[in-house]
């Protein structure tokens, strides 16, 4: 959604936004905690473009079917991600940093598993279920598809791995829920330059994974025991 990004050798050169001030804190943050699974901020070049540390490996271009591994590596990045900002001054009072957009999409990908996130525009002080609702939707859930019970076993696999807490099981599932109508709020209001009938798609799509989602609101609430 960032027009003028691009690889200048081993650094990624982004256009200055409102949110590069917290973005730079923020990875300057994790590198001083040895999270490496995430670019180094590298200070702006003479046309005040950020410079990024280029991560080695691929990003997936859509949503698709993710192993159990895939997902369990997600989950675990999430939750390191979470872990070295926790009581952070960034977290402002909240319990964490959130990325706001932990899709497989910006995830860096080597050897077919999730092993950096990118594009942290999103990230603000929040609750990590925030994360964990949102990754639940984009790496487990998909209306298409129609098996629950399978996604619901995937949901499973992402809370293992992350490690959450069996008494916020059920909370998972109304926070996908949260974050799917978010969406559609985030479409319906964003400043962002894309076509009419895209906009119009991915708001008619968030309401198509909501519906689905809360029709079987039960079996994803039951997932796999930990």
């Amino acid at each position: 959604m960032t027009a003028g990004v691009v690889r200048v050798a081993d650094t990624v050169r982004r256009p200055a936004s409102e949110f590069s001030a917290f973005t730079a804190d923020l990875l300057e943050l994790l590198a001083d905690k040895g999270f490496t699974a995430a670019p180094k901020y590298l200070g702006q070049d003479d046309s005040g473009r950020d410079i990024l540390t280029y991560v080695e490996g691929w990003v997936p271009s859509r949503y698709q079917r993710w192993s159990d591994r895939q997902v369990a590596a997600a989950g675990a990045l999430i939750r390191a991600f979470h872990d070295a900002t926790r009581d952070s001054p960034l977290a402002a009072g909240r319990q964490v940093v959130c990325h706001h957009d932990p899709a497989p999409t910006n995830f860096v990908f080597t050897d077919d598993l999730p092993v950096a996130l990118i594009d942290f525009d999103l990230a603000e002080p929040g609750d990590p279920l925030e994360d964990l609702g949102y990754a639940a939707w984009t790496w487990c859930i998909a209306s298409k598809y129609g098996d629950a019970d399978r996604q619901a076993a995937q949901v499973g696999v992402l809370a293992d791995a992350y490690g959450l807490p069996a008494t916020d099981r059920t909370a998972l599932v109304d926070a996908t829920l949260e974050r799917q109508l978010r969406n559609v709020q985030f479409w319906t209001e964003a400043s962002i330059d894309v076509a009419d009938d895209v906009r119009a798609e991915r708001i008619a799509w968030s309401y198509r994974e909501h519906d689905f989602t809360l029709a079987n609101r039960a079996v994803f609430r039951g997932g796999r025991p930990s």
